[in-house]
């Protein structure tokens, strides 16, 4: 039995979780990431994670959370060109659920529904019939995302919640991203109707930093914001009758199993 088998499947661990998905906790965690003498951390966490670290750019590293948000160089996350293309927001391990009767089943007591992870049932019903897009981001991942369609933003919602790790032991055994803290953007997008894009955040992260939280047009594929230290998550919903998913991502992940995408790959086109 690991750590977070442990603190998830145990009694005792259940006990000791409790503080550590706690905000102060996730605070006092930035900003120690945030200080100079976390560079430290930084050589041996990117040999650990096997990060190419001649694939970002890293001239303007001043603390580990520099480096963790460090920006990729241009070209190695094209936007497919195919303008029916419903892309993927962010490097990731993706699922895709079919939304019915409001209901995302995921694993074990992890089932949950749209309106209690949107707080707002006249949003949540618009969904019903359509797709839950869930990318699971670990920490090897790129942890900047982008704008996976265009149209008009809403300003940004904000939940408070806690700060439960997103990986699979604890999905399996509460509702993460209905209990975690999060913050999620409307778009009323350019042919997919009423859409939202969705940021979760997980153990240990200090922030989710969005570039642009108040209401304007934001465009497919302009980046949207980043997240600093910690594995974390991205959701997005669509609309009934908008889109074909990729008939292998349905198949992934009726047996369990998540994909492996890449920031502005197809994931879905357009009907």
């Amino acid at each position: 039995m690991n750590t977070l088998e442990f603190l998830y499947k145990t009694k005792i661990g259940r006990v000791i979780l409790k503080p550590m998905t706690l905000k102060p906790l996730s605070d006092l965690s930035g900003i120690i990431l945030d200080s100079s003498l976390s560079k430290l951390l930084i050589g041996p966490f990117a040999v650990k994670n096997r990060i190419r670290t001649e694939d970002y750019i890293l001239d303007d590293i001043h603390s580990f959370n520099d480096f963790f948000c460090r920006r990729i160089k241009k070209g190695l996350r094209p936007i497919s060109p195919d303008e029916k293309a419903v892309i993927a927001p962010c490097d990731g391990l993706l699922k895709v659920y079919r939304i019915t009767d409001g209901l995302i089943i995921n694993a074990k007591q992890s089932t949950f529904t749209i309106r209690s992870l949107l707080r707002d049932k006249k949003l949540a019903a618009g969904f019903d019939g359509g797709y839950c897009f869930v990318y699971r981001l670990c920490v090897d991942h790129y942890h900047r995302y982008i704008y996976f369609s265009g149209g008009h933003k809403h300003a940004d919602r904000k939940i408070k919640g806690f700060y439960h790790t997103v990986r699979p032991v604890a999905l399996s055994e509460i509702p993460v991203f209905t209990e975690n803290s999060r913050q999620y953007s409307i778009i009323d997008t350019n042919g997919l109707g009423t859409c939202v894009q969705m940021e979760v955040g997980a153990m240990l992260v200090g922030r989710i930093v969005n570039d642009k939280p108040l209401a304007g047009k934001v465009i497919k594929g302009q980046e949207k914001g980043h997240f600093e230290y910690g594995g974390s998550t991205i959701i997005v919903l669509i609309p009934k009758d908008k889109i074909k998913v990729k008939p292998y991502l349905l198949e992934k992940t009726r047996r369990g199993m998540e994909t492996s995408v890449k920031m502005g790959e197809a994931v879905a086109e357009r009907i």
